[in-house]
């Protein structure tokens, strides 16, 4: 009878992650939003002090996340794993902040009487 390699194991092995790695992951992810969810629904901050806790908060979510689900830098050369993070990184920006700019341009181009006659022709109002 061959004997059978375990399926879990509790360290990494040529760095290769664990189930162990993945639940611990998962969890922090969980507690991260949780925390998040529960500052903003229950008020427990001023408005500056709750937007810099979340934003905290994501960072650090952001972190577990590269940690334990991508294993970025674990292995011996991550260089190929860094330069598709940087490019993720850098779409993410160009994305986000040109939406941000189109959105703050139509809104600073728009005037209030276009606004309303927008509303007015939506359907059901």
């Amino acid at each position: 009878m061959s004997q059978s390699k375990p399926l879990i194991v509790s360290h990494h092995q040529a760095g290769r992650p664990t189930l162990k790695a993945y639940v611990s992951g998962y969890v922090s992810s969980i507690v991260l939003t949780l925390a998040a969810y529960l500052l903003v629904a229950h008020h427990l901050l001023s408005r500056q002090t709750a937007i810099a806790a979340v934003v905290g908060l994501a960072l650090t979510q952001f972190l577990a996340q590269l940690l334990f689900f991508l294993h970025l830098g674990t292995e011996a050369k991550p260089r190929w794993k860094l330069m598709v993070f940087l490019f993720m990184v850098m779409i993410v920006f160009i994305l986000v902040f040109g939406s941000l700019w189109i959105m703050s341009n139509l809104n600073y181009r728009m005037t209030p009487q276009q606004v309303n006659t927008y509303m007015r022709n939506q359907d059901g109002l």
